[in-house]
């Protein structure tokens, strides 16, 4: 994807790093992310993918380096709102409905949608599921419940963990939409898998962890 060379990026990473026990997870990272961007978060297992964007998230404290949030030092605060973390556990309530799920996710963030959540649910391609219980759905119809949250809840920047995991086809083409959407609009997203990935509209930029 093309993007003016004198954007300021949206997130700036330099010489980040996280330690567990006083071992760094993984090598001090360098990188930028600017409007109208992918990048697509690479590494073996146990590399420190999922720790990236939990640190990103603002889940857990950096052990080391700086984080830029449009050009200024990253608070938590400064950013609410705009960033939107999507983890390989997909945070839904199995006792509730989707429709339910989605009403307690736009409280959480204090947020009024635009879209009603019967429209957003049929957009994710769960129509006539969306007052049933997310224990009785499949593997994919859940992580379908949860991608619902990125048409619901507007934010900058979405990173997302495994978000093709235990879809279909059809299933990585919505989510492939969905980011090309996001990125025409101007946002960004930083995003894991553990397979090859084909995006729509271009070569995502590559980050790669390293040991």
């Amino acid at each position: 994807m093309t993007v003016a060379a004198t954007a300021t990026p949206l997130l700036e990473a330099r010489a980040l790093s996280f330690h567990r026990q006083d071992e760094p997870v993984f090598a001090p990272l360098s990188f930028q992310l600017t409007a109208g961007e992918l990048a697509l978060v690479e590494g073996d297992n146990g590399s420190g993918k999922t720790t990236l964007l939990r640190i990103l998230a603002g889940l857990l404290h950096v052990g080391g380096g700086e984080l830029l949030w449009r050009g200024q030092p990253m608070q938590r605060d400064s950013c609410a709102g705009d960033i939107l973390f999507l983890g390989h556990q997909l945070g839904l309530k199995a006792d509730l409905t989707p429709r339910e799920n989605l009403q307690i996710a736009a409280g959480l963030h204090g947020r009024h949608p635009a879209k009603t959540f019967a429209s957003v649910l049929a957009d994710i391609g769960l129509r006539g599921y969306e007052d049933e219980p997310i224990r009785r759905l499949s593997a994919g119809q859940k992580k379908r419940a949860a991608l619902a949250r990125l048409l619901l809840l507007p934010a900058t920047l979405w990173l997302l963990d495994e978000p093709y995991a235990n879809l279909d086809r059809v299933g990585i083409s919505l989510v492939n939409r969905l980011l090309e959407t996001h990125t025409a609009e101007g946002g960004a997203a930083l995003v894991t898998s553990h397979g090859a990935v084909s995006f729509h509209g271009g070569e995502p930029r590559h980050i790669r962890m390293q040991a």
